[in-house]
């Protein structure tokens, strides 16, 4: 089953957000032409590498093809055309008002294609203030506040979350909005244009600190909220090798039992009176024993805690192998294949989507 299998979708864009929201595409079916400049995008040069590729880009787009153009070539428009009048989709990456100057603005593109999706994602979208900036993901999550509500003044920072933005306001945004517009184009017959902005999507990861301050008329400050710190029941506390425990026994019944079996003091359970005193008594008793006791104490237990796993630890667990999520492979033209980013995509989709394919050669016959 390949819903999208009788799509088109022309990709100018770069590095994660747009290669990685067409990945999802491509894995429902999708026809996925990469367009790219003539020496190639920026992240064919990222490390590590296998032979002549990088297993980066290998991994955000298997199943897809390649052209190469320079876009800022007075035929460039022309010459693709073809493409563009085939296209259902079109996803761009750059700041606000440069695929406009190369004459590939959503309004040129739609005027050759009436029925084209364009999508744009950006940092900060296409209109406002901050829309020509410069950023990346950790830019992001501090103009949208998801950063400040883990962050205590005064105190060490700890590394924000991995390409939250990149991922989770950039590609994830992209491939929900183009799926709602293919339904809409199937009512209307017309395309539109989508401004993706990263920033945007931030505010929806504090949503409970954004009820919070509504109702009350107080924002929870950093390492206030219940999910960013204040309760001793869901955080990371350091195991006495250094490592870290998982812990988020929210509910009373998985907070009894991880109490329990940790030893704490009958005192210290009702954690709403003493929210500090008790955070301190379980950071005590975690801190005195390694990380593989916890696991072989805790995890049975179903109360909501587990040991963090390394992401070679990750790789190897049973239930994810049990799953197929590694099971995708991507290929360099030599022929070695890597294991490729895994998606959370539906198992009915898991092998839609082809090796990676050897970009073509410059030129019109690539069309």
């Amino acid at each position: 089953m390949q819903p999208l299998s009788d799509l088109l979708v022309l990709d100018f864009s770069t590095l994660l957000p747009g290669p990685l929201a067409s990945l999802f595409l491509a894995e429902a079916g999708a026809r996925i032409v990469r367009i790219e400049r003539p020496e190639g995008e920026d992240m064919r040069r990222f490390p590590p590498r296998f032979g002549e590729t990088s297993a980066p880009f290998a991994a955000l787009n298997r199943g897809k093809t390649s052209l190469a153009i320079d876009l800022k070539a007075p035929d460039a428009v022309e010459r693709l055309r073809p493409l563009i009048e085939k296209a259902d989709i079109l996803i761009e990456q750059f700041r606000p008002g440069v695929m406009a100057r190369l004459g590939f603005g959503p309004e040129a593109m739609r005027a050759i294609n009436p029925r084209l999706i364009y999508c744009s994602i950006s940092g900060y979208g296409q209109e406002g203030p901050r829309a020509l900036e410069a950023g990346h993901d950790i830019n992001y999550q501090a103009i949208g506040g998801l950063l400040g509500q883990s962050l205590k003044r005064g105190e060490p920072a700890p590394l924000p979350p991995t390409l939250v933005a990149d991922i989770a306001g950039g590609a994830m945004p992209a491939v929900l909005n183009i799926l709602l517009a293919l339904r809409e184009r199937d009512r209307s017959g017309q395309g539109c244009h989508l401004d993706i902005a990263m920033t945007d999507a931030m505010p929806t990861f504090a949503w409970y600190g954004l009820a919070q301050g509504q109702a009350s008329g107080r924002y929870p400050q950093g390492g206030e909220g219940l999910l960013t710190g204040g309760s001793p029941r869901y955080g990371l506390y350091s195991t006495a090798d250094g490592w870290f425990l998982a812990v988020g026994a929210l509910e009373e019944k998985f907070w009894a039992t991880f109490c329990a079996a940790i030893g704490l003091e009958e005192a210290l359970r009702d954690d709403r009176r003493q929210e500090a005193a008790t955070r301190a008594a379980v950071a005590a008793l975690i801190g005195a024993q390694p990380a593989e006791h916890w696991r072989a104490l805790l995890e049975p237990l179903d109360c909501c805690c587990t040991v963090v796993r390394t992401l070679e630890e990750a790789l190897a667990d049973p239930h994810l192998t049990a799953r197929g999520l590694l099971d995708r492979q991507a290929e360099e033209p030599g022929g070695r294949r890597i294991v490729s980013t895994p998606l959370p995509l539906a198992p009915v989709f898991r092998d839609a989507a082809p090796a990676l394919r050897k970009v073509p050669a410059v030129g019109d016959e690539a069309l």
